[in-house]
């Protein structure tokens, strides 16, 4: 029984996390878009980081939601080896960019949030998806490039960016994940 106990612990933890919804990331995207439209072109405003914080909790709940049903319809312990891993690789990135967005907008530099967002949330990709398929960790990669053309294009490309990561991206490798990955 100890055998078979280490094969299965180890089994799991050589294996991916399969649970990655790709309609999950396609109504990830969608929230954002509905953010880019309600957001306004003031990086900053109260308005514009409404909208965008709205659109992060929402989109957070729905990753979690779907992913939750897909390793349910598998049958599979959403958070067994390779569940851990991604929750381990994409928490600090993420955790960063709340603490990263708060004292941005405090010093009054918001428009750096969306090259940050959109870098922080492509090294939680990356790195919570190197423990999943690979287009998970490809996907964290587009969203790093993004990012940096963030950081480099003037403000008022801001929202363009935020609206192709967060919407376009999400819509694109979510449908790729759901064709390939089912659901």
């Amino acid at each position: 029984m100890d055998n078979l106990r280490y094969i299965r612990r180890t089994m799991e933890r050589a294996g991916s996390f399969t649970a990655v919804s790709g309609l999950g990331g396609m109504l990830m995207g969608s929230t954002a878009l509905a953010a880019a439209a309600g957001a306004g072109r003031s990086t900053g405003s109260p308005r514009w980081m409404a909208a965008w914080i709205a659109a992060a909790v929402a989109a957070l709940a729905i990753g979690i939601g779907a992913a939750t049903l897909k390793s349910r319809r598998a049958r599979l312990p959403l958070l067994s080896g390779p569940g851990w891993k991604f929750v381990a690789g994409f928490a600090p990135a993420t955790l960063a960019g709340a603490v990263l967005t708060a004292a941005l907008y405090r010093a009054g530099m918001c428009g750096f949030l969306p090259g940050a967002w959109l870098l922080l949330y492509g090294a939680a990709v990356v790195s919570g998806g190197s423990a999943s398929v690979r287009s998970v960790p490809l996907m964290g990669a587009c969203f790093m490039a993004l990012g940096t053309a963030a950081l480099a294009l003037p403000p008022q490309f801001s929202n363009l960016l935020l609206a192709a990561g967060f919407g376009g991206l999400h819509l694109v490798f979510g449908t790729i994940i759901a064709v390939k990955h089912g659901g």
